[in-house]
């Protein structure tokens, strides 16, 4: 004759498989806070870096002198990477020459920076950049606030500019 299942005992519940469900998901939840808690700390490295070297990087890249430009072109490639370093060397080369009729000395001072975006192999920053300038065609200094996104990345150890956006 068969029981009702009414009737029936209920299952006892294992607690050997019951507990070792609970270690399993305790230690996944260990392993997910060490990782997004090392990939903060990378990144939070990395922001550190970029923004240590991005107020020279910008000085460099955004500043020249007709009497050195050639030095001063050199000094802003040394910050630049990859298909920004090609645009930097095309844009300075077109450059000299108005540069030297105008006598121009245009200094890149940044005011203030902020963090865009940052992941640990990329970093963007707004920068405010005020670029002194002088030549022959106007009277005293004058002075361009410019903003600017840089966009960096490590190479060999040293942050480098990958791309400059003018906003």
């Amino acid at each position: 004759m068969r029981v009702p299942t009414v009737l029936r005992r209920p299952a006892r519940l294992r607690p050997v498989p019951l507990l070792a469900v609970a270690v399993v998901l305790a230690a996944a939840v260990a392993l997910a806070g060490w990782t997004a808690d090392r990939h903060a700390g990378q990144r939070d490295q990395a922001v550190r870096q970029a923004l240590a070297t991005a107020p020279a990087a910008a000085k460099a890249l955004f500043s020249y002198d007709y009497r050195t430009f050639d030095e001063s072109v050199a000094n802003g490639r040394d910050f630049a990477t990859g298909a920004f370093a090609e645009e930097y060397a095309q844009t300075t080369a077109a450059l000299k020459a108005t540069a030297t009729k105008q006598q121009a000395v245009v200094l890149a001072e940044v005011s203030a920076t902020g963090v865009v975006s940052a992941e640990a192999d990329r970093v963007e920053l707004l920068l405010y950049l005020n670029q002194y300038r002088r030549n022959v065609t106007t009277a005293g200094e004058k002075v361009d606030q410019n903003r600017v996104v840089l966009t960096m990345v490590p190479v060999r150890g040293e942050w480098k500019v990958v791309k400059a956006t003018a906003i």
